[in-house]
């Protein structure tokens, strides 16, 4: 019986110990960057964001001189640093010191604030009557922020009409320039890059993706379609409630795109549909093999997206090895976000430019041949009308914790919504909130 026990004990001590890199990884990370990147009170972080599972008895410390966030629970400790440029870093088998030593190169902004910019490259909004009901969109505004009424949390609230803002709601400790998470709609951010990269011929996303570590199996028929429709038949673990591939590569690796192309294959590339956060990895290190340099890889998107649609100031992390976290890992403002909408909504174009390629929105919105209408590539689609009050022809991009950007061509709608509302606690009454949007319209 003694014996037992002690296995049972020792057994119950390993698997504690496998996750307190994940426990005290994913409190260093999201308070590191929700005080550095996104200028929010520890305390409010902690009260709201990590206030879950394990994580709400992390014990963690904050350096504001160095710029980081060191955390424990139990014998476990995790260090996440921030950098200008990289944002946020969870230090994973890469020293400090030659993390640190790496330098954002230098980018040349718009040349003037924001808020002197008119609508859509600058923050100065035109006041324009696009015909839609604001007295009600304000009644929704209050309804969702101060009352909570659709359930959830949200911090922020966009509204988009015929590419003009008409409803813009914050919490009091958030503003029109906080940084705010995004979770996996960073996905449809590397959509976009793949685009602008496939019009500069630079990509086929139709091809093999050429890995070498994929060219003495089947893997090697995977191209980036077939990654980007979530149909690579790669073996993944999305499950983030217990220690899965996910939560390993997010946590535990200094190399997330290596991690997620190791994984073995499951299935015929392009036959069975499982979302996953590895294959977007997987393709922003395919991005960065594309570059000469990592100075050209860095700048590619602050000057080929972030800069073209006005959003100068938004941050797509790193991991240890320097590549951009694709699947989760962005912060920018809630207008950043409702600007990245109104390019998917104007076809790839934005302010009378064209940044992604003729077509590639229609690519976009096309349904993964197995995923029943549900998804397309890197954004998720309403075919199936998994969001009743929705039309069929809404597509989007959805985060773990409750951010959303909702693309309504129709309606010429652009709806964004961004905060704390996991499932896990209930989620959001996203349906009703869309259902009430649309009724403004009448």
């Amino acid at each position: 019986m003694l014996t037992l026990l002690g296995a049972a004990i020792f057994s119950g001590a390993l698997y504690i110990n496998s996750l307190l890199p994940i426990i005290t990884g994913y409190a260093a990370k999201n308070l590191c960057s929700d005080v550095f990147v996104s200028n929010r009170k520890a305390a409010d972080v902690e009260a709201i964001d990590l206030k879950f599972s394990f994580i709400k008895y992390t014990r963690n410390s904050v350096n504001y001189d160095e710029k980081s966030v060191t955390s424990h629970f139990l014998w476990g400790k995790s260090k996440a640093i921030y950098r200008d440029g990289f944002g946020v870093t969870l230090l994973r088998g890469i020293p400090e010191d030659k993390i640190r030593k790496a330098k954002y190169p230098v980018v040349i902004g718009p040349g003037n604030l924001q808020d002197t910019i008119k609508w859509p490259l600058g923050d100065k909004l035109p006041g324009k009557n696009t015909g839609i009901d604001t007295i009600k969109l304000a009644e929704i505004s209050k309804r969702l922020i101060t009352d909570n009424a659709y359930k959830g949390n949200a911090f922020a609230f966009i509204v988009l009409h015929k590419g003009i803002p008409v409803a813009e709601s914050y919490k009091p400790q958030f503003n029109q320039k906080t940084r705010l998470l995004s979770w996996s709609m960073a996905k449809s951010f590397i959509n976009a890059m793949v685009g602008i990269l496939v019009k500069q011929g630079k990509l086929d996303i139709l091809k093999p993706t050429g890995l070498d570590e994929w060219k003495q199996d089947e893997r090697s028929k995977i191209t980036l379609n077939d990654l980007m429709q979530m149909q690579s038949g790669l073996k993944w673990n999305e499950d983030y409630g217990n220690r899965s591939d996910v939560t390993l590569m997010l946590h535990c690796e200094d190399d997330m795109g290596r991690f997620a192309l190791e994984r073995p294959g499951a299935y015929p590339a392009g036959t069975h549909w499982y979302y996953s956060s590895g294959s977007t990895n997987i393709i922003s290190k395919l991005i960065r093999k594309q570059f000469t340099s990592d100075s050209a890889y860095y700048v590619f998107a602050n000057n080929q997206l972030f800069n073209k649609i006005g959003i100068p100031d938004a941050i797509l992390e790193v991991d240890p090895s320097g590549t951009r976290v694709g699947s989760s890992y962005l912060y920018a403002t809630a207008l950043d976000y409702a600007r990245f909408g109104l390019l998917y909504l104007n076809d790839g174009v934005f302010n009378g430019e064209r940044i992604l390629p003729e077509g590639w929105v229609k690519y976009t919105t096309t349904a993964a041949s197995a995923s029943n209408g549900l998804y397309g590539s890197f954004f998720w689609l309403n075919r199936s009308k998994r969001l009743l009050s929705a039309p069929e022809d809404m597509f989007g991009c959805d985060g773990h914790d409750g951010q959303h950007i909702y693309i309504l061509p129709t309606q010429e709608l652009v709806v964004v919504i961004l905060g704390y509302s996991p499932t896990s606690k209930g989620g959001m009454d996203i349906d009703r909130l869309l259902k009430d949007i649309l009724e403004t319209l009448k």
